[in-house]
């Protein structure tokens, strides 16, 4: 088989997995070395995924072959699909040498289980040592950890890589016994729990000695199906909540399930993919790493569901608005975060004004303030936005009429974005 011929197959049977992104590596220039691609802040994300998020590596598998039989996978060993693999010389070149043409900057490398996990795992682990040792490449690297890998192999692939992913792609275990018989919840969260431990005695190692090799960088993350089973939201947003308690994951993603199997465990092939659900879903991850939520205060058993008609912030404020209004200039800086409208920066920003005078309204708009949501939970000075009346159900209406343009639209022409398209 052709070697375009492969990339179309391996870059195609990728695209499902969202977890790509590579903020956190700051990888410098490197004497002899060629590929420093995270000599900013944000490191590469400028690839796509299959809903148009951009992210910035060659993303591929080494083969789609797979000896697991995942009901929701198109890889799966039962579906008659085109297979494909790449050796490690080939994905080596073709990597660099797309890296040469200015095409790519980093390499995002997952792959099917090819006849055991360890196999697989050796055979990352020789790519990405072309990569670093023959090629010198100094790029970023984000690599999948495949669950039941030794964790022998999983230290030699930590010290090549960037990012380490582990998916967990099923959110209950009861989901992952129906649909993923051959993976255990033990042979995920074991991998986990070796990167955390591993990249914290990395940490103390680096302290004592500046050479030390770097482990997993960037740190570690993973992916969630939404959809393909019926968990609630609030079960998933448990589950996140305490992955970044226990692992301290960098990220956790969501990718909207496409039905891309005929299965009767699994929704129909015409059922559109749950896109705005993930949407709600990564907003109110973002509440849980920067503004200081938990997801008892977002969901619970009563509303297992976020409303998909307003987002999860603006629910939960309309839920408390005992809590409200504000008052601008003597809330402090937890309060303020708590406010639909305003965010981090903005937050810090207003925190930093108010020292050199009390701020008005009319200020608010200057420092990154939302006003379309925040002029209803806020005042300044004891006073709202002028003019400005509404009841509990106008409130909602209008959070609901400021964000419907903003919301991704569930079209069934959504479709993944491909280096071979003209």
């Amino acid at each position: 088989m052709e070697l375009l011929e492969k990339l179309t197959i391996l870059s195609d049977a990728a695209k499902y997995d969202a977890a790509c992104t590579s903020s956190g590596a700051r990888r410098g220039p490197r004497k002899g070395y060629v590929g420093c691609t995270s000599s900013s802040i944000a490191g590469c994300c400028h690839t796509f995924s299959a809903d148009g998020r951009c992210v910035t590596l060659l993303k591929v598998l080494l083969t789609n072959r797979c000896v697991y039989d995942c009901k929701y996978c198109v890889n799966r060993r039962s579906n008659d699909t085109r297979r494909a693999a790449f050796t490690p010389e080939e994905l080596a070149e073709l990597t660099i040498g797309f890296y040469r043409r200015n095409y790519i900057e980093g390499l995002f490398l997952s792959s099917g289980v090819c006849r055991s996990p360890d196999y697989t795992t050796e055979l990352m682990i020789a790519a990405l040592r072309i990569l670093r040792e023959r090629y010198r490449f100094n790029g970023y690297i984000h690599a999948k950890a495949i669950p039941g890998t030794a964790p022998e192999l999983v230290e030699q692939l930590g010290l090549l890589a960037d990012r380490l992913s582990v998916n967990i792609e099923l959110p209950s275990e009861a989901g992952l016994k129906t649909l993923a018989p051959d993976k255990t919840k033990q042979a995920i969260l074991a991998p986990m729990r070796q990167i955390q431990d591993r990249r914290f005695q990395n940490a103390e190692e680096l302290v004592r000695y500046r050479h030390a090799p770097k482990f997993a960088p960037a740190g570690q993350s993973t992916q969630l199906i939404v959809g393909a089973t019926r968990d609630s939201d609030l079960h998933i947003l448990r589950l996140t909540q305490g992955l970044y308690d226990r692992y301290q994951l960098k990220r956790v993603f969501y990718s909207a399930y496409v039905p891309v199997v005929e299965n009767a465990l699994l929704p129909s092939r015409e059922i559109k993919p749950p896109l705005l659900r993930e949407h709600r879903l990564y907003q109110a991850d973002w509440l849980l790493r920067f503004y200081g939520f938990r997801a008892e205060e977002l969901l619970d058993e009563d509303t297992p569901d976020f409303n998909p008609l307003v987002d999860p912030k603006c629910s939960w404020a309309l839920a408390h608005l005992e809590r409200f209004p504000v008052e601008i200039n003597t809330a402090d800086y937890e309060t303020l975060l708590r406010v639909p409208g305003i965010g981090v920066t903005s937050a810090k920003r207003i925190l930093v004004s108010r020292r050199a005078g009390r701020l008005q309204i009319d200020d608010l708009r200057k420092l990154g303030v939302v006003m379309k949501r925040a002029q209803y939970f806020l005042t300044a000075c004891g006073k709202m936005t002028e003019g400005l009346r509404f009841t509990p159900e106008s409130l909602l209406r209008s959070l609901i009429a400021a964000e419907r343009p903003l919301l991704p639209q569930e079209e069934p022409e959504s479709r993944q974005l491909s280096l071979f398209d003209p």
